[in-house]
C-alpha cells in the first residue's frame, strides 16, 4: 500500500494532473470502447449473418486504420496532440449512435460496416497523437510508468471491454449498449479537454502531407534500431499472430469441443501481459531492447503449444508465457521512442508504428488457411514459431537495438532534438 501510495505522491506519476486525465480517457476508452465489437457481433450474428459477413464488417475498421494512420500521424506533429484525441474520440461517440440507427433486423449490413470503417478513421488519428502527448505530460524519467499503467489498462480493457458488451446485450440490449459505449467515448473527450498539453515544436513552414510523411519514414531510415524493430513486429504479427488469431478457436473447438479454452487461453494473455508489464518497472537495465527481446521470444510457444494440442493446460501456460513476453514492449518500446525522436516527429513515428502493427495482419490471416492446405496445420505452426525464433536473432545483431537507444555516431545525433 506504501508503494500505491506514492505513486500519487508530489513526483509520482499520478500526481500529475494531466496524466490522471490522459489515463482515465484512455480507461473509458479501452473498457467503455472495447464493448462495441462484441456487440457488433452479436447483432450480425443473431440477425441472420454468416461469417463471412462478420468478418467484412469487423475488417472495415482495421482497413480504414491501415490506410489512414499515417496522416493522423502527420496531423499529430502538427496541433495540440489532445484536440486530436478530443475530435477522435467526439467523432467514435458520434458514430457509436450512429449504430443505434442501423442495428436494426431491417437495416443492411454495409451501413454497419460504413459506420465502423469510419470509426477506423478516428482511431488512425487518435492512436498516434495518444503516444506521442506522453512527452508533453509527463517529464522523462516517469516516462516509462506512464506507459505501462497505460498499457495495463489498455489489456484489462480487452478482457473486460467484450465482457461488458456480451453482457450489456444481453440485459439491456444492443442498441443501448452502443449508447454506453458512446457515453464512454464522450466521456474520454471531457476528461482530455481538461489536459493542458505543452506546445510542441512545429514547422512554420508546412509541407505537404506526403512530403511529411516522407519526412517521417525518413526519420526512422536514420534510426535503423527503430526500423529494424518496427519491421520485425510487423512480419511477426503478418505470420505468427495473424496465424494464431485464426487457427486458435479453429483447434481449441475441434479437438476440446468448446470455446472455454479459447476464453481462457485469451484471458490468460492478458493477465500475464498486465503482471510482466507492472514488474517491468522494478528493472533496471542498460540494454532493455536485450530484455525485451529474450522475453519477446517466449511469444514462440504459442505456435509450438498449438502444434501439440494435446493439453488444455498446455495451451492456457504458453499464452500466459506470451503474454509475459509483451510485458516488457509495453514498458520499454514506447518509452525509448518518445526519449530518442524528436518530439515534432514522434506523431509520424507512431504512425509508423500503428501502421506496422495492423498493416500486414489482414494478408497474414487471408494467407492462414491456404498456407495450412501446403503446409499441413502442424508444420505450418511449427515454422511460425520458429521464423518468430529466428527473426529476434536477426534483429538484435542492429545496432542501437540492444539498447533501444541511437548510437552517438548514428547520423541522427542530440542536436537534432534541440
Amino acid at each position: 500500500m506504501q508503494k500505491l501510495r506514492g505513486l500519487f505522491q508530489p513526483g509520482g506519476v499520478f500526481s500529475y494532473r494531466d496524466f490522471r486525465r490522459v489515463f482515465l480517457s484512455s480507461s473509458f476508452m479501452s473498457i467503455g470502447g472495447g464493448a462495441l465489437p462484441m456487440a457488433v457481433a452479436i447483432v450480425i450474428i443473431d440477425n441472420g449473418g454468416n461469417a463471412t459477413t462478420l468478418g467484412l464488417v469487423m475488417a472495415a475498421r482495421t482497413f480504414s486504420f491501415a490506410v489512414f494512420v499515417l496522416f493522423g500521424g502527420v496531423w499529430a506533429d502538427r496541433i495540440k496532440r489532445k484536440y486530436i484525441m478530443m475530435s477522435a474520440d467526439l467523432s467514435r461517440a458520434i458514430l457509436a449512435v450512429g449504430l443505434v440507427l442501423v442495428s436494426g433486423d431491417s437495416a443492411p449490413r454495409y451501413l454497419m460496416g460504413i459506420i465502423l470503417f469510419l470509426i477506423g478513421i478516428g482511431d488512425a488519428f487518435g492512436g498516434p497523437a495518444s503516444g506521442a502527448i506522453m512527452t508533453s505530460i509527463l517529464p522523462e524519467n516517469l516516462l516509462k510508468q506512464g506507459n505501462v499503467f497505460r498499457g495495463a489498462v489498455a489489456r484489462l480493457g480487452g478482457i473486460i471491454g467484450p465482457a461488458i458488451g456480451v453482457a450489456a446485450v444481453a440485459l439491456i440490449g444492443a442498441r443501448l449498449t452502443f449508447l454506453v459505449s458512446a457515453i464512454a467515448c464522450l466521456s474520454s473527450f471531457l476528461m482530455l479537454s481538461g489536459v493542458k498539453e505543452a506546445a510542441h515544436k512545429a514547422k512554420e513552414n508546412r509541407e505537404s502531407v506526403y512530403l511529411e510523411i516522407k519526412e517521417g519514414i525518413q526519420t526512422v531510415r536514420e534510426m535503423p534500431w527503430v526500423g529494424a524493430l518496427i519491421l520485425m513486429a510487423t512480419f511477426q504479427l503478418m505470420v505468427v499472430i495473424a496465424s494464431e488469431s485464426v487457427l486458435l478457436p479453429v483447434i481449441t473447438k475441434r479437438e476440446f469441443h468448446t470455446n472455454t479454452v479459447m476464453a481462457m487461453a485469451t484471458t490468460s494473455f492478458a493477465i500475464g501481459a498486465v503482471i510482466a508489464s507492472i514488474l517491468s518497472l522494478k528493472i533496471k537495465t542498460k540494454a532493455p531492447g536485450r530484455f525485451t527481446l529474450i522475453t519477446w521470444s517466449l511469444f514462440a510457444m504459442v505456435p509450438f503449444a498449438l502444434a501439440y494440442q494435446d493439453s488444455k493446460t498446455v495451451i492456457v501456460i504458453a499464452y500466459i508465457l506470451a503474454g509475459i513476453s509483451v510485458g516488457p514492449w509495453d514498458a520499454f518500446w514506447p518509452s525509448a521512442l518518445q526519449r530518442e525522436v524528436p518530439k515534432e516527429k514522434q506523431g509520424r513515428v507512431f504512425a509508423l508504428d500503428h501502421a506496422g502493427s495492423v498493416g500486414l495482419m489482414p494478408l497474414g490471416m487471408a494467407l492462414t488457411g491456404p498456407a495450412v492446405s501446403v503446409m499441413g496445420e502442424k508444420s505450418f505452426l511449427i515454422f511460425a514459431g520458429l521464423f518468430h525464433l529466428v527473426v529476434n536473432l536477426i534483429v538484435y545483431r542492429v545496432p542501437g537495438v540492444k539498447e533501444m537507444r541511437t548510437p552517438v555516431n548514428s547520423s541522427n545525433s542530440e542536436q537534432d532534438k534541440r
